[in-house]
């Protein structure tokens, strides 16, 4: 989801340093967006927060999301699906173990990094569920996230009857111990679930 443009093209003044700008505060908008469902949920993502958080100019809330928030929220949904679709592709190969050793991971480097006060921004608009298209969305994204570690887990070893079972299970999992974790304010309820993931994992594949 960042704009990435080529040196050379920017030294000849192909694409100006304004274009280049508006490119970035946009960029700079969603990933505050994403940040803050991930802490606040949709209630919290209001564009002044957005535009608090990310230190962006008022003039730029319409411009770059004329669909106003909903437009906004998608696009940080996107980019939060993007970024763990990247990160879980990465361990292509790997062992089933390693796989869901690295999704765990994943959520684990959320809960320290945050000291607990993040979760999954796509599971805080499921939660709100409030707006069917942003429902949907949200649902797509779970099971785009779903089949790709099916993926993963048979390209890894794991059958193809039961790899959909298995990621459904550890996505399951995860996401509701990660809920756990910011309400209790403990990581106890990730270290569980992470230990029986992967003894089921070890033991069954």
């Amino acid at each position: 989801m960042t704009c990435i443009v080529p040196a050379d093209i920017r030294r000849r003044g192909m694409i100006g340093t304004r274009d280049m700008a508006q490119g970035d505060v946009r960029t700079k908008m969603v990933k505050g967006a994403a940040g803050l469902l991930a802490t606040k949920g949709v209630e919290g993502t209001s564009f002044a927060e957005v535009l608090d958080a990310t230190n962006s100019p008022r003039g730029s809330v319409y411009h770059h999301f004329p669909g106003g928030k909903s437009e906004l929220v998608h696009a940080a949904l996107d980019l939060v699906s993007s970024r763990a679709l990247a990160v879980m592709e990465s361990r292509r190969g790997s062992s089933a173990e390693a796989i869901v050793k690295q999704f765990l991971d994943l959520w684990r480097q959320l809960l320290d990094g945050s000291d607990l006060t993040a979760g999954c921004a796509v599971l805080a608009v499921t939660v709100a569920g409030s707006d069917i298209d942003l429902l949907d969305h949200a649902g797509s994204i779970f099971r785009d996230w779903t089949a790709h570690l099916a993926g993963l887990l048979v390209a890894g070893g794991v059958g193809e009857t039961s790899a959909p079972q298995l990621a459904t299970m550890v996505i399951a999992a995860t996401e509701g111990a990660v809920a756990l974790c910011r309400a209790e304010r403990s990581r106890e309820p990730f270290d569980l679930v992470d230990k029986a993931l992967m003894q089921l994992v070890s033991s069954e594949f």
